[in-house]
C-alpha cells in the first residue's frame, strides 16, 4: 500500500481520482510488474524507435529539447515560455563582445547555445544572459563537430529554425524576429543573411546583400565562375557555412549529411540543395535583413604549427582536404546508389513470370 507521502502526491498531479481509485491502481500496478499482459504476452512494439520495442509505446519520449528546468515544484510548471527557435554560435572568449552584442538580438523566443571551443566557459557569467545560456565546451573543436554530437534532429525538434553561426559577425542591422518572418513569407527552408559591403573577403556573388529587396534566391556569379545550371549552386539553391539558418525538417536531412569526421563543413554549402526540393525556391538569402562577417582568424589560429608555417595553415589545408573528401564520398554514394537500384531493376525485369 503506498504511503501517505505518495497518496498526496498523486492527489496532487490527478485531483479527480478517488483516494480508493488510487488504491486500485497502486495495487494492479504492484502485482502486475513482470512487464507482461494477463495472458503473459510479452511487449514487443515495433512503431517504437530502435531498441525501445520493449517499452509500451505510450511511455516512450524519443524528442528531447534544450528547455531549462527547475530542480523543485511541478514539471508541468517549470516554463512559462517554450522558445520556438534555437540559436548557436561557437565562440572563443575573446570575441565576448561581439556575442554578448549578438545575442542581444534574439529575444526569449530562441535558446541560446554556446558551443566553445578555448575551455572558456565560466567567464562567460558577467553577462547576465549567460545564466539562461546553454554552454557546451570541448577544446578546439568546431561548430560542425559540435553540430554533429549535440544537434541531433530528436534534441531539437521543438525548434522552428535553427540558426548555426560563427563567432565573428556583425548584427547591427539585424533583427531575428523580422528574419523569422521574412524566411516564413518567402517559404525558406535554408537561408541565411545578406552579406552587407562592410563585409571582409565575399567569396560568392550569391550570398552579397542586393539592394531593393527582401530575399533573393539567384545571383549571377563573378567573372571566372560559372554555374552548370541557373537553378544550381553557386548561383541559386546556395548559402555559406558561416551564418546558415535551418527549418526543423531541413536540418534533420543536412545533420544526416554532415560527416562524423570531417569537422569544417568544407562542401556542405554546394550540397544542402538535395535536402530541399525545388531547391531555387527554398534555399535562399535574405537581404532586408543583413550581417556583417567581420571573417576573424579566431578558430583558425586553434590550429597547430607544421613544418614552420602558422597553425591557420595547418587549419586552412585541412578544410581543402575535407572539401575534397566529402565530394568524392557524395560522388560515390549516389553511384553505389543507383547502381543497386539498377541491378534491383535488372532484377526485377528478369525475373521469370510465375
Amino acid at each position: 500500500m503506498p504511503s501517505s507521502i505518495y497518496l498526496d502526491h498523486i492527489k496532487e498531479m490527478y485531483p479527480g481520482l478517488s483516494t480508493q481509485r488510487i488504491l486500485n491502481l497502486w495495487s494492479s500496478l504492484h502485482h502486475n510488474n513482470d512487464m507482461s499482459s494477463p495472458n503473459g504476452t510479452k511487449i514487443w512494439a515495433t512503431e517504437n524507435p530502435r531498441g525501445a520495442e520493449r517499452l509500451p509505446p505510450g511511455v516512450v519520449e524519443p524528442e528531447s529539447d534544450f528547455y531549462l528546468r527547475r530542480l523543485w515544484g511541478k514539471p508541468s510548471e517549470d516554463l512559462t515560455i517554450k522558445p520556438k527557435y534555437l540559436v548557436t554560435f561557437t565562440v572563443g572568449y575573446e570575441q565576448k563582445e561581439i556575442i554578448n552584442k549578438a545575442v542581444k538580438k534574439f529575444s526569449e523566443n530562441f535558446t541560446i547555445l554556446l558551443f566553445h571551443y578555448d575551455g572558456r566557459t565560466s567567464e562567460w557569467s558577467e553577462f547576465e544572459w549567460s545564466k539562461r545560456a546553454i554552454h557546451v565546451s570541448a577544446h578546439k573543436q568546431s561548430k560542425w563537430w559540435y553540430a554533429k554530437r549535440f544537434l541531433h534532429p530528436d534534441i531539437v525538434a521543438p525548434y522552428d529554425y535553427i540558426f548555426i553561426w560563427d563567432e565573428d559577425l556583425g548584427l547591427d542591422d539585424f533583427d531575428a524576429e523580422k528574419y523569422i518572418e521574412l524566411i516564413k513569407k518567402h517559404g525558406l527552408e535554408i537561408s541565411q543573411p545578406g552579406l552587407s559591403e562592410n563585409s571582409g573577403y565575399l567569396s560568392w556573388q550569391m550570398t552579397r546583400k542586393q539592394n531593393d529587396t527582401e530575399v533573393h534566391k539567384v545571383a549571377k556569379e563573378k567573372e571566372g565562375w560559372w554555374c552548370l545550371h541557373p537553378h544550381l549552386p553557386p548561383c541559386a539553391a546556395f548559402v555559406e557555412i558561416m551564418a546558415p539558418v535551418f527549418s526543423r525538417n531541413a536540418w534533420r536531412c543536412v545533420w544526416n549529411m554532415i560527416q562524423n569526421d570531417l569537422v569544417h563543413g568544407w562542401g556542405l554549402d554546394f550540397a544542402l540543395r538535395r535536402c530541399v526540393e525545388p531547391a531555387h525556391e527554398k534555399i535562399g538569402v535574405v537581404d532586408a535583413q543583413p550581417i556583417v562577417h567581420q571573417t576573424l582568424p579566431s578558430l583558425g589560429n586553434q590550429g597547430k604549427a607544421v613544418k614552420g608555417k602558422a597553425p591557420r595553415e595547418a587549419v586552412k589545408k585541412r578544410c581543402k582536404r575535407e572539401w575534397i573528401m566529402f565530394h568524392i564520398r557524395m560522388r560515390l554514394a549516389e553511384r553505389a546508389y543507383y547502381k543497386l537500384r539498377e541491378m534491383a531493376s535488372n532484377q526485377t525485369n528478369t525475373a521469370p513470370l510465375i
